[in-house]
């Protein structure tokens, strides 16, 4: 399965960390019992026990279920140095804009009611900070797939195929079938 566009923007601006996330389960758990003060929030955010978490930061228990240890792995990471990475996106959306590498299947419309048929391309474009800012906006308010999807294709109909909308005005791009996502800062 190919991740998302809003998995591929977390991992870009996880890049940006200054310092590892804790790995052990016991700092795990430790550290969102000081970030949701409290074991009963953890317990609610992971779906588990009271006990279970009180367990884990005593050392009582050491390796989490499979789905347990994602869980805690994902929501240390959503935590995790929020400066830095309110820093990274701010960046990208103002100054330095994102690249975005995939090979996917793009199709496309033009004016006057022709058409091409989509191929799987790779392509590896740098996007304005624009398109950076739109992306995670849409990310934090919760947007879907295929709108994220759709501001990537924006962009990249915009700077790849209509060179920076100095040629083939009117095209409208299809993203689809995507083989492979990855985004960077």
């Amino acid at each position: 399965m190919v991740d998302s566009l809003g998995d591929s923007l977390d991992r870009a601006l996880e890049k940006a960390f200054t310092r590892p996330a804790p790995k052990s389960a016991q700092a795990q758990m430790k550290y969102l019992v000081k970030q949701l003060k409290g074991t009963k929030a953890v317990a609610q955010a992971l779906g588990i026990s009271q006990r279970t978490v009180e367990r884990y930061v005593t050392g009582k228990l050491k390796r989490p279920r499979q789905d347990l240890h994602a869980r805690l792995e994902a929501e240390v990471k959503k935590r995790w140095q929020p400066q830095v990475r309110a820093k990274a996106r701010q960046k990208a959306a103002t100054t330095t804009g994102l690249v975005v590498s995939t090979r996917a299947r793009f199709g496309f419309e033009a004016a006057g009611g022709t058409t091409d048929d989509g191929r799987i391309r790779d392509i590896t474009q740098a996007l304005p900070p624009e398109y950076a800012d739109q992306l995670f906006t849409a990310r934090e308010q919760g947007a879907g797939e295929d709108q994220l999807r759709q501001i990537a294709a924006d962009g990249l109909a915009r700077m790849y195929f209509r060179a920076n909308n100095s040629r083939a005005h009117g095209l409208d791009v299809e993203f689809t079938d995507v083989e492979r996502l990855d985004i960077d800062l």
